[in-house]
C-alpha cells in the first residue's frame, strides 16, 4: 500500500501538484492520466521512491514493482533469463548450483566431493523453497506472453534491442508480482507506458494479467483499450491547476463524468457571468448618483462574489505545433544500402539487406520483435556499424534520426543544449521560438533532458529533427509516449512532409498517415510494394 499526504511536486519552480493526498490500496487499479508534461511520470517516480517530493509525507508498505519509461539496467552482460529470475533471487542460486556441480566432477578426493555434494543439496533445497523449476517455467511463460522467445532469454542484455530490454524488465516485474501463484501477491505495480514495444497479442495478455492482479496498480498509458479494460479508478492530473482530480470509477464512467463535469462548469460560469454583467451595469448606473454610491459598491462586490465562487473551467491543453523540416535539395537517390548484415555474438539479426531510398520515397520496415528493425535504422543513420555491407550516402544526403529510446538526446545536458547541438547554425531567437512551439520555454530550457517525461523527451527529440533540413527521416516509433492530441499533430506532420521517410512503428495510424509506397520485411530483407494487406501485420510486428 502507498499513502501520500500533503504531497507537493515541482519541476524547477513550476508546481506540478500541491497539497495532494493519494492512496493506493490492494485491489485499486488506477489509471494516471493527463497531458504530456502534467507530471504523471514524476508522480509515479516519487510514489516508487525513485524521486523525492518537494513536500509532504509518503509511506509505503509491501513489495513494489516499478517500470519506468526508460529502464536503465545495471549489468548488461547478464542474460535476459537471469535478469528475469533475479526478481526472486533465483539467478544467483542457479549459478551457485552450476558451480557446485562442476566442483563435484572436478575433485577426485572423497572429502572435497562430499562437501560439494552437501553444498549442492543445500542450494537445491533453497531453490525448491523458492519455487524451483516451476518458477523457471512460470518466468518462461510470462516472457513468451510478452514476445520474448527462448533464444532471446539466453542472450546477454547488451545484444538486445531497447524494446526487448524493456520487455525483459516488464517480465521481471510481473514475475515478482506473481510469486505465490495466480496474478498477485499483494505487490503494488507502478507501470509507466507498459504497452510500449508490445505487439497486439502481448498487449491482450497484459490486459488480462493486470485485470486479475490482486495488489495495487497505478498505470500511465495512452492505450485507451487497456485503460477501459483494466482500471477501476482514475487520477487526472490537471497541469493548469496543479491538482489531481480523483474519480472512484472505471474508465468509461470517468470519461462520461468528466464530460458532464465540464459541461456543468461551463453552464454555471455562463449563467454567473450573465448575472454579474447585469449587476455591474446596474452598479455603473447607480454610481452616477452620490446617494447610491454605497449600494453600487455592494452590487459590484456581489458580482465579484458570483464569479469567484465558481469552479474553474479547464482550459484546453496546449499542443505542440509540429511540422517536419523542408528537405534540403538532394539527388535522385540520397541513401543506398548494399548487403547489410548484422550479428551480436553468435546471434545473426539479418544478412544481405539491400535498400535504395529515393528522394521523397516512403518506406515501412516490418518484422517480428527482435527481427532487427531498430538495428537497420541505426545502421542507416550511422549510429552503428554493419558487420558486412555498406551504407552509401547520395548527393546532398541529410539524415534526421528519431530513436525510440531517445538515444539521440544527451540526458545530462539541458533542453537548450540538446537543441543547440542539433542546430548549431540556427539563430538563437529562431531556436527559442521553435522550442516555444514544442511547449518548452522559460526555466524549462535549463532542465536536464533526463528529468523530462517520456512525452516531453519525444517532443524534444522531434524539435531537434524540425530544426534540421533533413531530406531522409529515419523514424523509430515516433508516436510512443504521446497523448492523443500530440500524436495527431505528429501524424499530420508525417503526412505533409515532402522528404523521404523510413518508418518503424506498431501504430497503424502512423502507417496510414505516411501512405507508404514500399515495405521491407525483416529479417530476410524482402522488399515489396505496399498494400493494405500489410496493415494487419503492423501491430503484430
Amino acid at each position: 500500500m502507498i499513502t501520500a499526504t500533503d504531497l507537493e511536486l515541482r519541476a524547477g519552480t513550476r508546481i506540478l501538484l500541491s497539497d495532494t493526498t493519494l492512496r493506493v490500496q490492494p485491489g485499486d487499479r488506477i489509471g494516471l492520466v493527463g497531458r504530456n508534461g502534467a507530471g504523471k511520470t514524476t508522480t509515479l517516480r516519487v510514489l516508487a521512491g525513485e524521486g523525492e517530493p518537494y513536500a509532504g509525507d509518503l509511506r509505503r508498505a509491501g513489495e513494489l514493482g516499478y517500470l519506468p519509461q526508460d529502464p536503465r539496467e545495471g549489468n548488461l552482460d547478464v542474460t535476459a533469463k537471469d535478469r528475469v529470475l533475479s526478481a526472486r533471487g533465483l539467478d544467483q542460486i542457479l549459478r551457485d548450483m552450476e558451480k557446485a556441480q562442476s566442483a563435484m566432477s572436478e575433485h577426485a578426493d572423497d572429502t572435497t566431493r562430499d562437501r560439494e555434494v552437501r553444498r549442492y543439496g543445500r542450494l537445491e533445497e533453497r531453490f525448491a523453497a523458492l519455487g524451483g523449476y516451476a518458477a523457471e517455467s512460470e518466468a518462461a511463460r510470462i516472457c513468451a506472453n510478452l514476445g520474448l522467445a527462448d533464444r532471446v532469454l539466453g542472450q546477454p542484455l547488451s545484444t538486445l534491442s531497447g524494446g526487448q530490454r524493456r520487455r525483459v524488465e516488464l517480465a521481471r516485474i510481473l514475475f515478482a508480482a506473481a510469486e505465490g501463484g495466480g496474478t498477485g501477491s499483494g505487490t503494488t505495480l507502478l507501470l509507466d507506458e507498459p504497452t510500449n514495444h508490445l505487439d497486439a497479442d502481448s498487449i491482450t495478455w497484459l490486459r488480462g494479467f493486470l485485470k486479475g492482479h490482486n495488489g495495487g496498480l497505478v498505470v500511465i498509458s495512452h492505450d485507451v483499450e487497456l485503460l477501459a479494460d483494466v482500471v477501476n479508478k482514475v487520477w487526472f492530473l490537471d497541469a493548469m491547476r496543479g491538482v489531481v482530480d480523483l474519480y472512484n470509477m472505471g474508465w468509461q464512467r470517468y470519461l462520461d463524468a468528466r464530460a458532464a463535469d465540464e459541461k456543468r462548469r461551463r453552464r454555471e460560469r455562463a449563467n454567473a457571468e450573465k448575472k454579474a454583467s447585469a449587476l455591474m451595469q446596474q452598479a455603473d448606473k447607480m454610481r452616477a448618483k452620490a446617494t447610491k454610491a454605497v449600494a453600487a459598491q455592494n452590487m459590484a462586490k456581489r458580482a465579484n462574489r458570483l464569479l469567484s465562487g465558481l469552479d474553474e473551467v479547464r482550459q484546453a491543453d496546449k499542443v505542440a505545433r509540429i511540422r517536419f523540416p523542408e528537405p534540403a535539395p538532394c539527388g535522385k537517390t540520397p541513401l543506398t544500402a548494399e548487403g547489410l548484415s548484422k550479428s551480436y555474438g553468435s546471434l545473426e539479426v539479418f544478412t544481405g539487406v539491400d535498400l535504395a531510398i529515393d528522394r521523397g520515397s516512403r518506406v515501412v520496415v516490418l518484422g517480428l520483435n527482435g527481427a532487427g528493425k531498430t538495428t537497420l535504422l541505426r545502421l542507416l543513420g550511422n549510429m552503428e556499424e554493419a558487420d558486412a555491407g555498406e551504407v552509401i550516402p547520395g548527393h546532398g544526403l541529410r539524415i534526421g534520426y528519431y530513436a525510440q529510446e531517445h538515444e539521440t538526446l544527451d540526458h545530462d545536458a539541458t533542453v537548450w543544449s540538446n537543441v543547440r547541438h542539433a542546430a548549431p547554425d540556427t539563430p538563437e531567437q529562431q531556436l527559442r521560438s521553435l522550442l516555444g512551439t514544442f511547449l518548452f520555454s522559460g526555466e524549462q530550457l535549463d532542465q536536464p533532458a533526463g528529468t523530462l517525461s517520456g512525452g516531453e523527451k519525444t517532443r524534444l527529440a522531434l524539435a531537434g529533427l524540425v530544426s534540421s533540413a533533413a531530406n531522409v527521416l529515419l523514424l523509430d516509433e515516433p508516436t510512443n509516449n504521446l497523448d492523443p492530441a500530440s500524436r495527431e499533430r505528429v501524424l499530420e506532420a508525417l503526412h505533409s512532409y515532402s522528404g523521404a521517410v523510413v518508418l518503424v512503428t506498431h501504430d497503424p495510424g502512423a502507417v496510414e498517415a505516411l501512405a507508404p509506397e514500399r515495405v521491407i520485411l525483416l529479417p530476410d530483407g524482402t522488399e515489396d510494394h505496399w498494400s493494405a494487406d500489410y496493415l494487419e501485420l503492423v501491430q503484430l510486428a
